[in-house]
Protein backbone atom coordinates (compact mmCIF):
# COMPACT_ATOMS: atom_id res chain seq x y z
CA UNK A 1 0.00 0.00 0.00
CA UNK A 2 1.63 3.70 -1.02
CA UNK A 3 1.64 6.65 1.86
CA UNK A 4 2.18 9.24 -0.52
CA UNK A 5 3.54 12.47 0.48
CA UNK A 6 3.58 15.32 -1.32
CA UNK A 7 6.89 17.96 -1.10
CA UNK A 8 7.91 21.29 -2.73
CA UNK A 9 11.15 22.41 -2.74
CA UNK A 10 12.14 25.91 -3.17
CA UNK A 11 14.81 26.97 -5.93
CA UNK A 12 15.64 30.88 -5.96
CA UNK A 13 18.04 33.57 -6.46
CA UNK A 14 19.17 35.52 -3.92
CA UNK A 15 20.04 39.69 -3.85
CA UNK A 16 21.77 41.51 -1.88
CA UNK A 17 18.46 42.54 0.30
CA UNK A 18 17.08 40.37 3.32
CA UNK A 19 13.62 41.00 2.78
CA UNK A 20 13.40 40.71 -0.87
CA UNK A 21 14.91 36.87 -0.57
CA UNK A 22 12.66 36.81 2.14
CA UNK A 23 9.78 37.24 -0.20
CA UNK A 24 11.27 35.37 -2.62
CA UNK A 25 11.01 32.25 -0.85
CA UNK A 26 7.48 33.23 0.73
CA UNK A 27 6.09 33.23 -2.77
CA UNK A 28 7.38 30.06 -3.57
CA UNK A 29 6.67 28.06 -0.37
CA UNK A 30 3.19 29.36 -1.07
CA UNK A 31 2.97 28.32 -4.30
CA UNK A 32 4.07 24.70 -2.99
CA UNK A 33 1.14 24.77 -0.49
CA UNK A 34 -1.63 25.53 -2.97
CA UNK A 35 -0.21 22.56 -5.14
CA UNK A 36 -0.45 19.91 -1.95
CA UNK A 37 3.08 20.25 -0.69
CA UNK A 38 2.62 19.29 3.09
CA UNK A 39 6.44 18.95 3.23
CA UNK A 40 8.59 22.05 1.77
CA UNK A 41 12.03 22.64 1.57
CA UNK A 42 14.23 25.65 1.36
CA UNK A 43 17.84 26.34 0.04
CA UNK A 44 21.01 26.88 1.84
CA UNK A 45 20.98 30.46 3.48
CA UNK A 46 18.58 31.87 1.41
CA UNK A 47 18.00 35.02 3.25
CA UNK A 48 21.43 36.31 1.64
CA UNK A 49 23.79 36.21 -0.85
CA UNK A 50 26.29 33.68 -0.34
CA UNK A 51 28.43 35.59 1.77
CA UNK A 52 30.94 33.01 1.94
CA UNK A 53 32.60 33.85 -0.97
CA UNK A 54 35.59 36.33 0.81
CA UNK A 55 36.20 36.48 4.23
CA UNK A 56 34.99 39.56 6.50
CA UNK A 57 34.51 40.34 9.85
CA UNK A 58 31.60 42.44 9.05
CA UNK A 59 29.40 39.50 7.61
CA UNK A 60 29.03 37.81 10.78
CA UNK A 61 26.62 40.86 11.49
CA UNK A 62 24.61 38.67 8.90
CA UNK A 63 23.80 35.94 12.00
CA UNK A 64 21.20 35.75 14.11
CA UNK A 65 20.03 33.87 17.14
CA UNK A 66 17.12 30.88 17.37
CA UNK A 67 14.62 31.80 18.23
CA UNK A 68 15.14 35.12 16.21
CA UNK A 69 13.62 36.98 13.01
CA UNK A 70 13.85 34.02 10.72
CA UNK A 71 12.45 31.27 13.00
CA UNK A 72 9.70 33.60 13.33
CA UNK A 73 8.84 34.27 10.11
CA UNK A 74 8.68 30.81 8.75
CA UNK A 75 7.49 29.56 12.29
CA UNK A 76 4.23 32.14 10.98
CA UNK A 77 4.05 30.63 7.41
CA UNK A 78 4.17 27.53 8.46
CA UNK A 79 1.47 27.76 10.74
CA UNK A 80 -0.67 29.82 8.37
CA UNK A 81 -0.15 26.94 5.34
CA UNK A 82 -0.31 23.80 7.76
CA UNK A 83 3.17 22.75 6.39
CA UNK A 84 6.21 21.17 7.39
CA UNK A 85 8.57 23.69 6.58
CA UNK A 86 12.61 23.65 6.37
CA UNK A 87 14.53 26.27 6.11
CA UNK A 88 18.16 27.69 6.30
CA UNK A 89 20.00 30.66 8.15
CA UNK A 90 22.97 32.22 9.54
CA UNK A 91 22.69 31.03 13.53
CA UNK A 92 24.45 33.37 15.76
CA UNK A 93 24.53 30.81 19.31
CA UNK A 94 27.05 32.88 21.46
CA UNK A 95 29.82 35.78 20.85
CA UNK A 96 32.72 34.16 18.34
CA UNK A 97 30.65 31.41 17.45
CA UNK A 98 28.54 30.65 14.73
CA UNK A 99 26.75 28.01 12.68
CA UNK A 100 25.08 26.77 9.17
CA UNK A 101 21.85 25.45 10.71
CA UNK A 102 18.79 24.02 9.05
CA UNK A 103 15.32 25.04 11.05
CA UNK A 104 12.29 22.85 10.95
CA UNK A 105 9.00 23.54 11.78
CA UNK A 106 5.59 22.14 12.40
CA UNK A 107 2.19 22.55 10.76
CA UNK A 108 1.38 24.55 13.97
CA UNK A 109 4.35 26.87 13.32
CA UNK A 110 6.67 25.09 16.41
CA UNK A 111 10.89 24.80 16.07
CA UNK A 112 10.56 21.54 16.24
CA UNK A 113 14.02 20.65 15.50
CA UNK A 114 17.74 22.32 13.91
CA UNK A 115 20.80 20.57 12.05
CA UNK A 116 23.71 22.28 12.22
CA UNK A 117 26.22 21.44 9.00
CA UNK A 118 28.68 18.68 10.54
CA UNK A 119 31.29 19.22 7.14
CA UNK A 120 32.34 22.54 6.92
CA UNK A 121 34.31 23.29 3.63
CA UNK A 122 37.68 25.63 2.88
CA UNK A 123 37.85 25.93 -0.79
CA UNK A 124 38.23 28.77 -2.84
CA UNK A 125 34.97 30.78 -3.37
CA UNK A 126 33.54 28.14 -0.05
CA UNK A 127 35.63 29.80 2.87
CA UNK A 128 33.13 28.40 5.38
CA UNK A 129 35.55 27.42 7.92
CA UNK A 130 36.24 31.28 8.37
CA UNK A 131 32.23 31.49 9.10
CA UNK A 132 31.11 28.07 10.79
CA UNK A 133 31.71 25.85 13.52
CA UNK A 134 30.71 22.50 12.45
CA UNK A 135 27.64 21.26 14.27
CA UNK A 136 27.64 19.00 17.59
CA UNK A 137 23.91 17.80 17.78
CA UNK A 138 20.61 17.82 16.51
CA UNK A 139 18.41 19.39 18.40
CA UNK A 140 15.13 18.71 18.88
CA UNK A 141 16.50 14.66 18.80
CA UNK A 142 18.49 12.94 21.82
CA UNK A 143 21.25 15.26 21.55
CA UNK A 144 23.43 12.89 19.10
CA UNK A 145 24.62 14.35 15.84
CA UNK A 146 22.88 12.90 12.61
CA UNK A 147 19.89 12.32 13.74
CA UNK A 148 16.06 12.67 12.19
CA UNK A 149 14.25 15.01 13.44
CA UNK A 150 10.78 13.65 13.79
CA UNK A 151 7.57 15.49 12.22
CA UNK A 152 4.12 14.77 11.31
CA UNK A 153 5.22 13.70 8.09
CA UNK A 154 7.62 11.75 9.09
CA UNK A 155 11.51 11.45 10.88
CA UNK A 156 13.47 14.01 8.56
CA UNK A 157 16.76 13.28 7.64
CA UNK A 158 18.20 16.42 7.40
CA UNK A 159 21.76 17.64 6.11
CA UNK A 160 23.10 20.83 4.65
CA UNK A 161 25.34 21.21 0.99
CA UNK A 162 28.61 19.71 1.94
CA UNK A 163 27.47 17.27 3.81
CA UNK A 164 25.79 15.55 0.46
CA UNK A 165 29.31 14.68 -0.39
CA UNK A 166 29.51 11.50 2.63
CA UNK A 167 28.03 8.42 2.40
CA UNK A 168 28.53 7.97 6.25
CA UNK A 169 26.18 10.91 7.35
CA UNK A 170 23.11 9.54 4.62
CA UNK A 171 23.95 6.19 6.34
CA UNK A 172 23.79 7.44 10.01
CA UNK A 173 20.57 9.20 9.62
CA UNK A 174 19.18 5.74 7.58
CA UNK A 175 20.57 3.72 10.74
CA UNK A 176 18.94 6.22 12.79
CA UNK A 177 15.21 5.45 10.86
CA UNK A 178 15.10 8.45 8.65
CA UNK A 179 12.22 8.38 6.00
CA UNK A 180 13.73 10.88 3.63
CA UNK A 181 16.74 12.34 3.29
CA UNK A 182 17.64 16.25 2.99
CA UNK A 183 19.67 18.66 1.28
CA UNK A 184 19.11 22.12 1.15
CA UNK A 185 22.43 23.45 -0.58
CA UNK A 186 24.17 26.73 -2.33
CA UNK A 187 26.69 24.66 -5.19
CA UNK A 188 27.70 26.22 -8.11
CA UNK A 189 30.70 26.91 -10.47
CA UNK A 190 33.59 28.95 -10.91
CA UNK A 191 32.85 30.74 -14.27
CA UNK A 192 36.35 30.40 -14.95
CA UNK A 193 35.70 26.36 -15.66
CA UNK A 194 35.34 24.87 -19.18
CA UNK A 195 32.23 23.69 -20.18
CA UNK A 196 33.31 19.89 -19.68
CA UNK A 197 34.60 20.45 -16.17
CA UNK A 198 31.31 21.98 -15.22
CA UNK A 199 29.46 19.45 -16.39
CA UNK A 200 31.50 16.84 -14.81
CA UNK A 201 31.70 18.99 -11.57
CA UNK A 202 27.30 19.04 -11.69
CA UNK A 203 26.92 14.84 -12.82
CA UNK A 204 29.77 14.18 -9.74
CA UNK A 205 26.96 15.98 -7.36
CA UNK A 206 23.89 14.24 -8.78
CA UNK A 207 25.69 11.32 -8.73
CA UNK A 208 26.69 11.05 -4.93
CA UNK A 209 22.98 11.67 -3.94
CA UNK A 210 21.27 9.73 -5.81
CA UNK A 211 23.78 6.96 -5.04
CA UNK A 212 22.72 7.94 -1.22
CA UNK A 213 19.26 7.40 -1.88
CA UNK A 214 20.19 3.60 -3.83
CA UNK A 215 22.76 2.90 -0.90
CA UNK A 216 19.75 3.45 2.19
CA UNK A 217 16.91 2.58 -0.23
CA UNK A 218 15.54 6.41 0.81
CA UNK A 219 13.93 9.12 -0.74
CA UNK A 220 16.30 12.27 -1.29
CA UNK A 221 15.08 15.85 -1.76
CA UNK A 222 17.83 18.66 -2.49
CA UNK A 223 17.05 22.54 -3.05
CA UNK A 224 20.10 24.20 -4.58
CA UNK A 225 19.91 28.34 -5.37
CA UNK A 226 20.54 29.83 -8.85
CA UNK A 227 21.55 32.38 -10.54
CA UNK A 228 25.60 34.25 -10.61
CA UNK A 229 26.78 36.15 -7.51
CA UNK A 230 29.79 38.54 -8.05
CA UNK A 231 32.72 38.47 -6.08
CA UNK A 232 32.60 41.11 -3.71
CA UNK A 233 36.70 41.34 -3.89
CA UNK A 234 37.04 41.41 -7.49
CA UNK A 235 39.39 38.69 -6.78
CA UNK A 236 37.23 35.85 -9.14
CA UNK A 237 34.43 35.84 -11.30
CA UNK A 238 32.33 34.80 -8.38
CA UNK A 239 29.78 31.75 -8.51
CA UNK A 240 27.25 30.62 -11.04
CA UNK A 241 24.86 28.52 -8.64
CA UNK A 242 23.74 25.36 -11.44
CA UNK A 243 20.32 24.75 -9.37
CA UNK A 244 19.43 21.53 -10.90
CA UNK A 245 17.42 20.89 -7.36
CA UNK A 246 16.10 17.27 -7.71
CA UNK A 247 13.87 14.66 -6.05
CA UNK A 248 14.62 11.20 -6.09
CA UNK A 249 13.05 8.08 -5.38
CA UNK A 250 14.66 5.24 -2.69
CA UNK A 251 16.54 3.36 -6.15
CA UNK A 252 17.72 6.42 -7.14
CA UNK A 253 15.44 7.63 -9.98
CA UNK A 254 14.01 11.22 -10.64
CA UNK A 255 10.72 12.02 -9.81
CA UNK A 256 11.10 15.66 -10.46
CA UNK A 257 13.70 18.20 -11.33
CA UNK A 258 14.83 21.64 -12.38
CA UNK A 259 17.10 23.61 -14.45
CA UNK A 260 19.16 26.41 -13.57
CA UNK A 261 16.10 29.03 -13.34
CA UNK A 262 14.14 29.91 -10.70
CA UNK A 263 11.19 26.69 -10.22
CA UNK A 264 8.98 25.44 -7.39
CA UNK A 265 9.03 21.66 -7.69
CA UNK A 266 5.99 19.32 -5.94
CA UNK A 267 5.77 15.83 -6.36
CA UNK A 268 4.61 12.78 -4.32
CA UNK A 269 6.97 10.54 -2.89
CA UNK A 270 5.54 7.49 -2.17
CA UNK A 271 7.25 6.74 1.26
CA UNK A 272 6.23 2.95 1.68
CA UNK A 273 8.23 2.21 -1.37
CA UNK A 274 11.74 2.14 1.06
CA UNK A 275 10.33 -1.13 2.47
CA UNK A 276 9.56 -2.60 -0.24
CA UNK A 277 13.44 -1.54 -1.96
CA UNK A 278 14.92 -2.44 1.28
CA UNK A 279 13.23 -6.13 0.09
CA UNK A 280 14.64 -6.33 -2.95
CA UNK A 281 17.89 -5.14 -1.80
CA UNK A 282 18.90 -5.72 1.50
CA UNK A 283 21.81 -3.52 2.04
CA UNK A 284 21.23 -2.86 5.83
CA UNK A 285 20.73 -6.24 6.61
CA UNK A 286 24.12 -7.45 4.73
CA UNK A 287 26.38 -5.04 6.39
CA UNK A 288 29.48 -6.27 7.80
CA UNK A 289 29.42 -3.96 10.56
CA UNK A 290 31.84 -6.58 12.34
CA UNK A 291 34.44 -5.35 9.84
CA UNK A 292 34.19 -1.45 9.54
CA UNK A 293 36.17 -0.63 12.64
CA UNK A 294 38.39 1.73 10.58
CA UNK A 295 35.97 3.58 9.31
CA UNK A 296 36.76 5.89 12.60
CA UNK A 297 40.48 6.47 11.16
CA UNK A 298 41.57 9.39 9.32
CA UNK A 299 43.38 6.87 7.16
CA UNK A 300 44.59 3.10 6.93
CA UNK A 301 48.26 3.91 7.03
Amino acid sequence: MSRDLRVGLVQQPCVDNREQNLATSEAGIREAAQLGAKLVVLQELHTSLYFCQHESTDLFDLAEPIPGPSTEFLGRLAKELGIVLVGSLFERRAPGLHHNTAVVFETDGRLVGTYRKMHIPDDPGYYEKFYFTPGDATQGSNGIGFTPIATSVGKLGVLVCWDQWYPEAARLMALAGADLLIYPTAIGWNPDDDDAEQQRQRDAWVTIQRAHAVANGLPVLVANRVGHEPDPTSASRGSRFWGHSFVAGPQGEFLTKADESAAVLVVDVDLARSENVRRWWPFLRDRRVDAYGDLTKRYRD
